[in-house]
C-alpha cells in the first residue's frame, strides 16, 4: 500500500451486528475486507480510496460447512483452499472444486475467500493499471472519467465480470444468504449481479454475503473450463460451467465475456447450436482483454460444444 495508508482506520468486528454498526458509522467511505487479495491490489493501483477497512475475518457466523435441510451451506469466509479440500464438495459439487483450483496461485487461494471471489471487482485492460498510467492514458467511466476507452461510449462501461467460482455455483443453481441492514435474505446467485460495469452488483456497500447454499441430492454432473494466458495468476478471459442434474435440468454460466455472468437454463434435450447462438447474441465482450473479442467469442463455441459432448449431450 501507499505510505498514506498508515493513517487509514482498521476495524475488526466479531459479529455481523458489529460489522453493520461499523459500516453505518463510516458509511461515507469504508470497505469490507476478508482475504484482501482483490481489495488491496485495487488500492495499490489507486482504484480504491476508502478511509476505513472493516475486516470480517473474525466473524465465526461466516465460516464453516454444513448440511441444512435441502442445501449444503458454505460460509462466505471459507478460503478457496478450504473449499478445494472439502471432501463433500469434491464428491457432490466437483465443478466448484475445479473452479476454485483455477483461481490465481496456491498462495492467493490460501488467503482468498469464496465470498470475496464472488464479489471481486470487474476488470478492464484500461482500468486495472497504475494511477500514473491511467492519468496518462485517460480516466474511464469506471474511475470518474467520461468515456469508455475500450469502446468510445459515453453511456456504458463494459468491464469484465471475472469471478471463477460464480459460473460454477450458478450452474449448480446456488443461492446466497445476505445480511441486509441486520436482516437475512436469500437470492439466486446470478440475481445479485447487474451486468453493468461501473456498479456490477445489486448489493449495498453495507450488505454482507453470509453463506452460499447449493441444492442437495440432485446428482450433478459438470464440466468447467477457463481461458487464460498462464495457468496461474491470470484472471479469466472466459470461464464456462456446464451442469446437468438427475432431473435432466441443464444450466450453463459464463464469465469473462460480459459485465456480469451470462446464463442459460434448459434441459438435456436442448439444441447445442441454439445454445451457442444464444450466448453469442447476449455476450457483450469488447476489446478490453489480453485476448481479442473475436477469439473469445470463438472460444465460447469451443467450450460449450466440448462441454456438452463430454456430458454426453449433442
Amino acid at each position: 500500500m501507499k505510505p498514506a495508508d498508515i493513517n487509514k482506520i482498521y476495524l475488526k468486528p466479531s459479529s455481523l451486528k458489529d460489522a453493520y454498526d461499523y459500516a453505518s458509522e463510516y458509511k461515507k467511505s469504508f470497505r469490507y475486507v476478508a482475504g484482501g487479495t482483490d481489495v488491496f491490489a485495487n488500492r495499490f493501483q489507486g482504484n480504491d480510496n476508502s478511509d476505513c477497512f472493516i475486516d470480517l475475518s473474525g466473524i465465526e457466523e461466516l465460516k464453516g460447512f454444513e448440511n441444512v435441510k435441502d442445501y449444503f451451506r458454505i460460509g462466505a469466509l471459507n478460503t478457496l483452499n478450504e473449499v478445494i479440500g472439502n471432501k463433500h464438495i469434491n464428491k457432490e459439487y466437483n465443478v466448484l472444486t475445479e473452479a476454485a483450483k483455477m483461481v490465481a496461485s496456491p498462495l492467493i487461494r490460501y488467503r482468498a475467500t469464496l465470498g470475496g471471489n464472488l464479489l471481486c471487482e470487474n476488470r478492464c485492460y484500461y482500468y486495472n493499471q497504475s494511477d500514473w498510467w491511467r492519468d496518462s492514458a485517460g480516466y474511464c467511466l469506471k474511475c470518474e472519467g467520461n468515456i469508455c476507452i475500450a469502446t468510445g461510449s459515453k453511456k456504458a462501461c463494459y468491464s469484465e465480470f471475472v469471478s471463477d467460482t460464480a459460473p460454477a455455483l450458478i450452474s449448480l443453481n446456488a443461492e446466497v444468504e445476505v445480511c441486509e441492514s441486520g436482516e437475512m435474505k436469500r437470492y439466486k446467485l446470478e440475481d445479485i449481479y447487474t451486468c453493468e460495469g461501473v456498479n456490477p452488483r445489486r448489493l449495498k456497500n453495507s450488505d454482507i454475503i453470509v453463506s452460499i447454499l447449493i441444492p442437495s441430492g440432485l446428482v450433478f454432473k459438470s464440466v468447467y473450463r477457463k481461458l487464460r494466458q498462464r495457468k496461474s495468476l491470470e484472471f479469466t478471459s472466459l470461464s464456462s460451467a456446464v451442469t446437468i442434474n438427475k432431473n435432466n435440468f441443464l444450466k450453463i454460466s459464463l464469465s469473462g465475456v460480459d459485465s456480469g455472468p451470462v446464463t442459460y437454463e434448459g434441459n438435456t434435450g436442448s439444441n447445442s447450436e441454439e445454445i451457442i447462438k444464444y450466448f453469442l447474441k447476449i455476450s457483450r465482450s469488447v476489446e478490453n482483454d489480453m485476448y481479442s473479442r473475436e477469439y473469445r467469442r470463438e472460444m465460447i463455441k469451443v467450450y460449450i460444444s466440448k462441454s456438452l459432448k463430454e456430458l454426453g449431450l449433442s
